[in-house]
């Protein structure tokens, strides 16, 4: 173990635009075979530059290394050509990157996406290529091989389309697998299995990990080594247990003391109800035959009935495909349903769109991606001042421009920065900007639909103080929807555990986390502390 595979010495990474950006200034690692280690930090720490740099996957000439080396067992793969380079891409070092729907082609079978890999790398061709890839993926853990070969990307789960990723990574069993936020947007039960995997594959392959990481549990659990980044700097390395058990620079402690913290506001005595619904029911049909006739349903939402009082949180639970997100688009009217929803006591469910305008108005969204929620073409004022200028058409430009002001302001961002369009913020700032966006309407009732998911960890806690603060303020009612429990237990009174479209599982937040009844919720729960 005291031979080095791989080796960065010194690297550097410029990014060259109007203004050029150090987004790795010198920095050292190695890694040896067999070997787990970490690069943790937030986003923009250059931690994934760092990785890309390893193969340069970087974009040239964008980018240049005003230093370094990066020694791969032996050979300087700074100097190598991209012949050489092509021969160790996949073959000797392989990546697994964060999001496999945006890796893999869409218009591409399972299996012709596989089978690329082996036959550029290793020449099969045939019943050989079938075969390996069916083994491929009897290895990474997907159910019933066969019959998934001719699925498309967007027919698997996200933890089927990571299991392809890794099959594809591990098709010519590299010696160092680099996995870049392997688990980031994935459920606790799916991320615990994908991690059980890669350490099973790692023995079986006797390879070694790179695992680039925010999320510290995983680090703890995964990596023999970690080096911790920030502002493209590697601040400190060391033993796992000695970093944890005995951190020295301030970043890391601040790093270590990032999660979400506290407990739900203590519910209003005889708070009325603001969202309720009996008997809930969407089924989406599955049409077959020559005249497409619906001859099953999907029942992504089966007779679920619920309740959220005002300046209480009500947290939805469970893997993905559970129904979570579709019963909040039912409740919010976004999609059809049947069984009753009533809004402040008023039925609502048989209202028309031009019926809905009005109440629009008090039941707002905030989606998951902050990225993609909002335009890349509006200014951050726009955005804001969208919602009011369709509900509130008297408002003058002068008073569009305060009420965006004081809802920045109450979101914790500078208004002076509302001129500004969304790819000028950080994550956290856009998730920010999406919160701005539903509070300027000043609504009763907010759905929250993995707010905090794509976020690192210490803006995670961030927006969590925000939301429970907002919340006390005016009294807000939330339906507040995560696979993240931490998440969860900071904000919610109630939870509701959902599992194929039902509810299996509700009660109080306490109840559900000090005595849950069912397996499933138990399982859950212990993922999540794993």
């Amino acid at each position: 173990m005291s031979e080095r595979l791989l080796d960065v010495r010194d690297l550097s990474v410029l990014f060259h635009g109007e203004r050029d950006v150090m987004a790795a200034d010198h920095i050292s690692f190695h890694i040896r075979p067999r070997e787990t280690v970490a690069l943790v930090g937030e986003s923009g720490s250059g931690k994934s530059v760092s990785a890309l740099s390893i193969l340069k996957l970087l974009p040239y000439p964008q980018a240049s290394h005003p230093s370094g080396e990066v020694i791969f067992k032996g050979r300087d793969l700074m100097k190598a050509s991209e012949r050489e380079l092509r021969a160790v891409r996949g073959n000797e070092i392989s990546m697994v990157f964060q999001e496999p729907m945006s890796s893999l082609n869409p218009l591409h079978t399972i299996e012709r996406q596989i089978g690329e890999v082996l036959s550029i790398h290793m020449g099969l061709r045939g019943k050989a290529l079938r075969a390996r890839t069916l083994d491929l993926l009897d290895q990474v853990g997907i159910p019933n091989a066969k019959e998934r070969l001719e699925a498309y990307p967007h027919q698997l789960s996200g933890g089927q389309r990571q299991r392809v990723m890794i099959a594809m990574a591990l098709a010519n069993e590299p010696d160092l697998l680099i996995a870049d936020e392997p688990t980031t947007a994935l459920d606790v039960t799916v991320q615990a299995q994908i991690l059980d995997l890669l350490q099973k594959l790692q023995q079986d392959l006797g390879m070694a990990l790179l695992l680039i990481t925010h999320d510290l549990g995983i680090v703890r659990r995964m990596a023999e080594r970690v080096y911790v980044m920030t502002k493209g700097e590697i601040v400190e390395h060391g033993a796992t247990a000695d970093i944890f058990a005995r951190p020295q620079h301030g970043y890391t402690r601040h790093l270590l003391a990032a999660e979400p913290k506290g407990r739900a506001l203590p519910p209003v005595t005889d708070a009325p109800v603001v969202m309720s619904t009996d008997d809930l029911k969407v089924w989406f049909p599955v049409k077959t035959g020559l005249l497409r006739r619906a001859t099953s349903h999907i029942k992504a939402v089966d007779g679920v009935s619920l309740e959220v009082k005002a300046g209480a949180t009500l947290g939805i639970v469970g893997e993905s495909g559970s129904g979570k997100t579709t019963l909040g688009l039912a409740l919010m009217r976004l999609i059809a349903s049947r069984g009753a929803i009533r809004f402040e006591g008023r039925p609502i469910e048989g209202l028309n769109s031009r019926e809905m305008r009005p109440l629009r108005r008090a039941m707002q969204v905030v989606f998951q991606d902050p990225y993609g929620s909002l335009s890349p073409r509006m200014t951050v004022s726009n955005i804001v001042a969208e919602g009011l200028r369709i509900q509130q058409p008297q408002l003058t430009a002068r008073e569009l421009r305060e009420r965006v002001s004081a809802a920045l302001e109450e979101v914790g961002l500078d208004p002076a920065t509302q001129d500004r369009h969304p790819h000028e913020f950080s994550g956290g700032q856009r998730q920010r900007i999406a919160i701005a966006r539903a509070m300027a309407l000043k609504p009763k009732f907010v759905m929250l639909d993995e707010p905090t998911s794509a976020l690192d960890m210490s803006v995670q806690a961030q927006i969590v103080d925000l939301l429970r603060a907002l919340q006390q303020k005016h009294g807000l009612a939330y339906l507040f929807i995560s696979h993240d429990l931490k998440v969860i237990r900071a904000l919610s009174n109630d939870i509701i555990v959902m599992k194929n479209g039902r509810i299996v599982e509700q009660g109080s937040a306490e109840a559900i986390f000090e005595q849950p009844r069912e397996a499933y919720t138990r399982e859950l729960i212990a993922a999540a502390l794993r």
